[in-house]
Parts: structure tokens; C-alpha cells; sequence
């Protein structure tokens, strides 16, 4: 199988199954009569997609732009702590624990802590999608620069290289995948992370994020416009994801072994 027909069937695959399933929920829901206010077939959802749109696509652009932000900054920052870190075996065993910490404490739980301490919505919100985005940034980057070839490093110091000379021209090549792998992780978490904080925070009004609108259309019972949010949100995911591996693809296509083409 050659690389373009793998790619044919990489995209067809996917959305041929889709289709499947759209059309298996539309003849459940019609054969069994479900109601609307329980479950919305798919033809509802995209004719409330198409309706209610541009609403909800203000508010999603609300919501992206915060994880944006914090996907960022989970990227710098967790790129520059990992190098920090990766500096001597004392300094990760002091402090990475505590990133530990704050990858395992439930980001629900201390939302509300966020919030009254920042005082401000959109600052909140962004402290807690950067909390949920930040960690996978930096594990995966400290096992990057931590899994140099040794032979390698030696040869650099029998040459006469110095730290930040190792640093630059091996470690930081060698944790770039790894990097990256984090990033598509990071991703998707840091989406999760606002909009699990704009569920607490309850914000509402014209500066409204999309989970907002789903926390609006579940008490107002407008069910078919909660599906359609969902189904932006989940694209967004998917866009993101596909972005990021994109990007990882451009930057390791032409010499890291992962994204080179395979011959069968």
C-alpha cells in the first residue's frame, strides 16, 4: 500500500464510520419515537447548528481564546521549567513532586479557590486551563531531555562541549518529540480545563463561553441547542488536535524516525 492511498483511506475510514452512526442514531431515534427533550436525533442537532450558529460561536471564540492563551503558556512554561529541571537530578527530585500535585488534584475542586483569589473571571479562567494543560508539557519534556543517547553525551564532552552547548545541539533535538507529544496532550486538556472553569464559574452575559450556553440550554431544556454546542465543542477538540499534529509532523517530517513515511 503506497503513501497516498493510506492517506485516502486514513481521512475515508473515519468518516465513513461516522456516517454509520449518524444514521444509525437518526433511525433509533425516529423508530422509537424518543422525544426531543430526551434525545435529539442528528438532523435537529445541525438544523439548530445551523439556526443558532452565530450565538454560539461568539461564545466559542470566548472560550478558544482562553485555551489559546493557556495553551501557550503551558508550552513556554512548561518547556522552560523541564530544561530547569532536567539541570540536575536534585533540583527534579525537589520539585517535581509538586508538579505531581497539581496534575492529580481535581481541577473542579479548586476552581472555585481560583476564582475567589484572582478575583477577575477571565484570569481565573485561564489560571485553570494553564493548571490542566501544564503538566503533560513538562513530564513529557523532562523525559525527553533526560533520554539523550549517553554515547552521544560523552562524545560531547570528549569534544570538549559544554553544558549548554549539549544542551542546545543534543538534549533539546532528542526532547523535541516528546515536547510535541505533550503539546497534542496539552491540547485537548487545556479545552477541558475552561470549560470545566467556566462551568464554575457560572459566567454569563454578552463575555459567555460556550459551557455557558450548554449550562443555559440544559435549564432552559433546549436540548437539540445543548447537542449542537457539544458538537462545536468536540470539533474544536479535534481541530486542535489535528493542528498540533500538523505542526509536530512539519518539524520532525525530515529526520526523526516517527514521521518519516513508512514503506508498507
Amino acid at each position: 500500500m503506497n503513501g497516498k492511498s493510506s492517506s485516502v483511506i486514513r481521512v475515508l475510514a473515519p468518516v465513513v464510520v461516522g456516517i454509520l452512526v449518524l444514521i444509525g442514531w437518526e433511525a433509533i431515534v425516529r423508530i422509537n419515537q424518543i422525544p426531543v427533550y430526551v434525545l435529539p436525533g442528528p438532523g435537529i442537532v445541525f438544523e439548530t447548528l445551523w439556526r443558532d450558529g452565530p450565538s454560539l460561536l461568539v461564545s466559542l471564540w470566548i472560550t478558544l481564546r482562553i485555551t489559546v492563551i493557556a495553551l501557550a503558556l503551558a508550552a513556554s512554561l512548561g518547556a522552560l521549567f523541564a530544561i530547569v529541571l532536567a539541570q540536575s537530578r536534585w533540583i527534579e527530585f525537589s520539585f517535581f513532586p509538586y508538579a505531581v500535585i497539581l496534575q492529580v488534584t481535581p481541577i473542579v475542586a479548586i476552581a472555585p479557590l481560583i476564582i475567589i483569589w484572582v478575583n477577575d473571571v477571565t484570569w481565573s479562567l485561564l489560571v485553570c486551563a494553564w493548571l490542566v494543560a501544564f503538566f503533560p508539557v513538562l513530564s513529557n519534556t523532562t523525559l525527553g531531555l533526560n533520554s539523550a543517547d549517553r554515547n552521544l553525551a560523552d562524545l560531547f564532552r570528549l569534544y570538549g562541549a559544554g553544558r549548554w552547548q549539549t544542551l542546545l545541539h543534543l538534549r533539546l533535538p532528542t526532547a523535541l518529540p516528546y515536547f510535541l507529544a505533550g503539546l497534542r496532550i496539552s491540547g485537548g486538556l487545556a479545552l477541558i480545563g475552561a470549560i470545566v472553569a467556566e462551568f464554575v464559574a457560572g459566567t454569563g452575559g454578552a463575555e459567555s463561553g460556550l459551557a455557558f450556553r450548554i449550562l443555559e440550554s440544559g435549564y432552559r431544556l433546549q436540548i437539540p441547542r445543548m447537542f449542537a454546542a457539544l458538537l462545536l465543542l468536540s470539533a474544536t477538540g479535534v481541530a486542535i488536535y489535528l493542528i498540533l499534529s500538523l505542526l509536530s509532523h512539519l518539524l520532525l517530517r525530515h529526520w526523526h524516525e516517527s514521521a518519516l513515511p513508512r514503506d508498507r
